[in-house]
């Protein structure tokens, strides 16, 4: 058993659902060659960083020769250097030079602890086991008729719910009046149907009437489309209607605003949400324009999501009370409690 092994089966194993899978970490542009980033994931420290060729590395955080955060030394010549006495990682994760006995070859297991790393939608993301799946299709990423803005990092407590929140329109009228509901007026929710295919939760479209519904500041009648592809993955593509005649001509039916979230489960009662957006409107918003919004939905979200209890979150649906309307978070939690999920959850 090598020592990543090893590591995986310390105190309470993770379910192979989240240790087998592929987490956000970072944004890409967050992670400059040269400097060294520690984070945490699922209660494991890690340090992230980047060799002068753009390759990115995620490891453990410590040195295994007496365990030190690596993430209190350095980077020289594309070599991680251990802080305590010295010891140099390549981007193998071999440790390549030992200084004080710098004539001896380093032992075969004299390594740092490495795990699976890709980039995608402006992301970096890890898998801390053995990738049972690709990373979550985002079509509109690769289409040059959209512009792309990565937004965050939003801290919550429970990511579950943060997402469960990320799909529910119910809370709009409440949690976001003014911009997208109406507190006045809240929009009734007609019957939706959730149905699972190619291993990802799907709903219909689910009709919204939003007063800054992007980031032009226009009033736009909104359709919703939600994807949940994996327990720290979900997505929505919303469907644009103009609601203010007189700026009708400003829109296209082809109007579409994308979302695609992420959480990063810091801990069992701490996460980091990263989302990126995705629009192919005209006149399209500046960045700042972009994060702007997001950034104030995602506060407000927070305010009251952080308070709800308990702060894991209840997989078994007699805990709680749903109505027709919870449809899709019912079904995430079914589908959370089916996969075996724990970490996170009661």
């Amino acid at each position: 058993m090598n020592c990543r092994e090893h590591l995986n089966q310390l105190d309470t194993p993770l379910e192979p659902a989240l240790l087998n899978d592929w987490h956000v970490v970072a944004a890409s542009d967050e992670v400059v060659a040269g400097t060294l980033y520690p984070t945490t994931l699922f209660g494991r420290d890690l340090v992230i960083w980047r060799d002068s060729q753009g390759q990115a590395y995620v490891w453990e955080d410590l040195c295994i020769h007496r365990g030190a955060r690596l993430s209190k030394g350095f980077i020289a010549s594309d070599k991680v250097v251990c802080p305590y006495h010295g010891w140099n990682y390549d981007g193998t994760a071999q440790c390549t030079l030992i200084p004080a006995s710098p004539n001896e070859t380093p032992m075969k297991k004299a390594k740092a602890i490495a795990h699976h790393v890709k980039e995608a939608y402006g992301l970096l993301w890890t898998c801390l086991g053995e990738p049972e799946h690709e990373i979550a299709p985002y079509e509109e990423w690769h289409d040059p008729r959209y512009k792309k803005v990565v937004c965050g990092p939003y801290r919550f407590k429970s990511g579950y719910r943060a997402l469960e929140n990320f799909m529910d329109p119910t809370h709009f009228p409440f949690v976001h009046a003014g911009v997208n509901g109406i507190l006045e007026s809240p929009d009734p929710i007609g019957p939706y149907d959730v149905w699972e295919k190619d291993g990802y939760l799907h709903t219909d479209e689910v009709r919204l009437t939003q007063p800054y519904g992007d980031p032009r500041e226009v009033p736009v009648i909104a359709y919703y489309a939600y994807k949940v592809f994996r327990p720290g993955v979900a997505y929505f593509k919303k469907r644009l209607v103009i609601s203010d005649p007189e700026r009708a001509h400003e829109g296209n039916e082809a109007d579409r605003f994308c979302t695609f979230f992420t959480m990063q489960q810091v801990s069992e009662t701490e996460s980091i949400i990263r989302i990126t957006c995705a629009m192919n409107f005209d006149p399209q918003p500046s960045d700042a324009d972009v994060r702007r919004r997001q950034d104030l939905v995602y506060a407000q979200d927070a305010a009251i999501v952080d308070t709800q209890r308990p702060e894991r979150i209840p997989t078994d649906l007699r805990e709680e009370l749903h109505h027709r309307t919870d449809l899709l978070g019912m079904k995430y939690r079914s589908w959370l409690r089916a996969m075996g999920i724990r970490y996170g959850a009661v």
